[in-house]
C-alpha cells in the first residue's frame, strides 16, 4: 500500500477510525509513516500525536484499544479508513465515539454476522455448529428454518418478550445460513424490500 504522506506538508494524513461490525465513526486521528507502520505490524491503531509530539497507540493508557480489522485508502491514496474493534469507549471523555455517538448494534451487523458464516463455509472448522448445518445439507438447513419459525410463532402468543426476542434472533441466524447455502446475501433480501417499498 503507497500511501503520499505529503500531501498536507507535515508528513501527516488522516485516518478515520470506523467500528467493523457497526460502521459508526470512531474518530479521526493522523500518522506519519512510522505510526502507519506500527499501526499495521502491531495491529492496534496508533497515531502521531501534535501535541504529545510522538506516538500514541489508542489506548496505551486505558487499555481502550482499537484492534484494526481492515486498512482501505482512499482515492488519493492521502487517507485511510481503518475498520476496527473497540475495546471500550474511545473517546477521552468516557463516550463510545468521539463525535459523543452511541456505538450501537445496528442493522449492518446482519452482513458481519454472514460474513462469518460464509468464512464458516470455507473453512467448514470441526466443532462449529454452523459448519454441522452446512455438512447436513440443504434439506436438513431448510427444515432448521422452518422448526425456528414455528418456536418464533408460539412464543409470539405468549408474553415472554425474552423468549420471543432469542427465538427471532435464531431464526434470523438459521435464514442466513439458508441464504449462503443458497449462495445468496442479505443484501439480495434488502434489494427485494427496497424496490416493494418503491
Amino acid at each position: 500500500m503507497q500511501l503520499d504522506f505529503s500531501k498536507l506538508g507535515n508528513g501527516l494524513i488522516p485516518a478515520i477510525v470506523q467500528d467493523a461490525q457497526t460502521n459508526v465513526v470512531l474518530m479521526l486521528g493522523f500518522m506519519n509513516e512510522e505510526a502507519f507502520a506500527k499501526t499495521q505490524k502491531e495491529g492496534k491503531v496508533t497515531f502521531f500525536s501534535r501535541t504529545k509530539n510522538r506516538l500514541w497507540t489508542k489506548g496505551e493508557e486505558s487499555g481502550n484499544f482499537l484492534n484494526v480489522v481492515s486498512v482501505t485508502p482512499d482515492c488519493d491514496n492521502d487517507t485511510i479508513l481503518i475498520k476496527a474493534n473497540p475495546v471500550g469507549p474511545v473517546c477521552h471523555l468516557g463516550t463510545d465515539t468521539c463525535f459523543a455517538e452511541e456505538n450501537k448494534g445496528n442493522i449492518d451487523f446482519l452482513v458481519h454476522l454472514q460474513d462469518l458464516i460464509d468464512k464458516r463455509l470455507q473453512d467448514m472448522p470441526e466443532g462449529s455448529y454452523t459448519t454441522s448445518l452446512f455438512e447436513k445439507g440443504i434439506n436438513k438447513i431448510a427444515q432448521k428454518v422452518g422448526e425456528e419459525a414455528v418456536e418464533t410463532v408460539i412464543e409470539a402468543k405468549d408474553n415472554n418478550d425474552d423468549l420471543f426476542l432469542n427465538e427471532v434472533a435464531d431464526l434470523t441466524y438459521h435464514t442466513l445460513v439458508l441464504l449462503t447455502a443458497k449462495n445468496y446475501r442479505i443484501e439480495d433480501v434488502v434489494k427485494i424490500l427496497q424496490e416493494r417499498h418503491k
